[in-house]
């Protein structure tokens, strides 16, 4: 028996998507793009996407899996239905550049397709094992038993490494993702004991437009001497900051050309970056004790050689050697041999990890 499975991967800004026919335990994907999703018109988005399908396949679309970036208190996949649909909304607060469209692709879904089950995969779920230390922010009591605590992000990309790496993962490793939204996560025997960012996906490290962990008494500060609104202060830590604030571009591949090209400010905010990296790996591995594995994914962490390079450069007493030269054509092993710590590049596949859960799901409800 085949299961036709679409995964749905609505960011901020673009749609992705695949179309994968699953048999024999393996998945075969049979189409897949990146669509712009335009606001609130994510019926019309879905509609352009499911006329891009493949008729045949169309027709017998069994599960559709939507990747969820906050499940809140959520940790595995939900079946989604007009019941569930709401409790959902209420977590819209919690990552509002990235659920609201989200849920308004889900919604449309739920219309266009009504016979396929629907399953919401989140991406917290993957820290949901976080120990306390690492869970709770600097914040009285209360605030934490409301729900106020670091959830982490990014979990189908982590999820997807771990698979990658096959059983047994190295038992101390580092996943860095990075892309217009970057994170780590520090992995003990294949199990997350920290990861960079925090109650929403604005913290941790900076971002393409996002600021990253950021001194409370900036935001503070303007609102008390320049009367900023929430909604300045919303603009600015979601989409004036990270590397569009400090280099004038959201778009690695543009400043590294711009600092190949003499740029000044373009040079500054890629070894800015490259500086935060390092310093979020060095203080994992001091959380890890050691370092077996350092993985780099996402849009920047598998094409920028040059942040590669920077980020690992002067960290050889933490085992970390990079070999120049695969690191420059972006070879899956760029470690140098013999190091004690072996460096990767993996190209992340959300859309696997949800056609994966998605099945899984469906499979329990069956059994």
């Amino acid at each position: 028996m085949s299961d036709v499975v679409l995964a749905l991967n609505a960011g901020s800004s673009t749609l992705k998507y695949a179309l994968y026919r699953c048999e024999n335990g393996a998945e075969h994907e049979l189409t897949s793009a990146t669509l712009p999703m335009h606001g609130s018109a994510s019926a019309a988005v879905l509609d352009a996407l499911l006329a891009r399908l493949p008729a045949p396949e169309m027709a017998t679309i069994t599960r559709v899996g939507h990747r969820l970036v906050h499940g809140g208190e959520h940790t595995a996949p939900l079946a989604v239905d007009r019941a569930t649909l709401a409790r959902l909304h209420a977590l819209a607060p919690l990552a509002p550049l990235h659920l609201p469209p989200a849920l308004e692709l889900l919604e449309a879904a739920l219309q266009r397709l009504p016979a396929a089950l629907h399953v919401a995969c989140f991406d917290t779920a993957f820290h949901r094992d976080l120990p306390e230390v690492a869970r709770r922010l600097s914040l009285p009591l209360e605030l934490h038993e409301r729900g106020i605590r670091r959830y982490g992000f990014h979990g189908l990309s982590y999820q997807y490494v771990l698979s990658v790496l096959g059983e047994p993962a190295p038992a101390r490793l580092v996943i860095a993702h990075l892309g217009s939204g970057a994170s780590l996560a520090a992995v003990l025997r294949g199990r997350c004991i920290d990861t960079s960012m925090g109650f929403t996906p604005s913290g941790g490290i900076p971002m393409g437009t996002r600021s990253g962990d950021l001194d409370p008494g900036v935001l503070l500060y303007l609102q008390r001497t320049q009367g900023w609104s929430r909604e300045q202060l919303e603009q600015l830590v979601d989409h004036e900051a990270g590397l569009l604030g400090v280099g004038g571009s959201a778009d690695m591949q543009d400043l590294l050309a711009r600092e190949a090209a003499g740029d000044a400010r373009a040079k500054l905010a890629v070894a800015w970056f490259a500086y935060a990296l390092k310093k979020q790996i060095g203080a994992y591995v001091a959380a890890l004790g050691g370092l077996d594995c350092l993985v780099f994914t996402g849009g920047i962490g598998e094409h920028a050689a040059r942040v590669r390079e920077l980020c690992c450069n002067n960290l050889a007493v933490l085992g970390i050697e990079l070999d120049a030269e695969q690191n420059a054509s972006n070879a899956p092993l760029i470690g140098r041999p013999g190091a004690a710590c072996q460096v990767r590049v993996i190209a992340t596949d959300e859309d696997r990890m949800i056609c994966r859960a998605t099945l899984a799901l469906a499979r329990s409800v069956q059994a």
